[in-house]
């Protein structure tokens, strides 16, 4: 007869994407740089690999959460959102916030919706030039095509007269 005895689980420490430690003491030491670059007269000095490395990682994550997944510009919502990272980098206070993990994801996530506004006003003003144009014109039929790409043009052809009928 054998006796099985509880032993403790060692739960395997999960690797975040960004360790929040490093990210501040690099944002620390990037901020101290700025205030001896401005005691001395020299120009701002450029943001460390690291920390863009670790704004492009957040954007990057983020961009793959069910609200942001199924977006044709995901690229372009990730490169707003570093390039909002990069504009606010001065804003971030260590002496408030110790987490700059969810400062800059709060950032990257505004970003986002506000690239998803601009897009839907986009799609929008697509919409009413081919309402007011009408789709005819864009959509040439001159039965040129030939038979496989036929079905896909009227199938293109209907969705958009569906959208602005709709």
């Amino acid at each position: 007869m054998s006796v099985i005895t509880n032993m403790p689980r060692t739960r395997k420490r999960s690797e975040h994407y960004v360790n929040n430690k490093e990210f501040l003491a690099a944002i620390i030491a990037y901020k101290q740089q700025i205030v001896d670059a401005e005691q001395l007269g020299n120009p701002k000095p450029r943001i460390p690999n690291y920390i863009g490395e670790c704004f492009l990682k957040i954007a990057t994550h983020l961009s793959y959460k069910p609200n942001f997944v199924n977006y044709m510009f995901k690229d372009d919502m990730v490169c707003d959102g570093i390039e909002n990272c990069v504009q606010y980098i001065n804003n971030f206070n260590p002496e408030k916030s110790q987490n700059p993990f969810a400062y800059f994801t709060q950032i990257i996530h505004y970003a986002f919706l506000r690239r998803i506004q601009r897009e839907k006003k986009q799609m929008e003003i697509k919409n009413k030039i081919l309402e007011r144009s009408g789709y005819e014109e864009v959509f040439v039929d001159n039965n040129t095509l030939d038979g496989t790409n036929y079905s896909d043009y009227n199938s293109i052809k209907d969705n958009v007269h569906i959208k602005l009928r709709g």
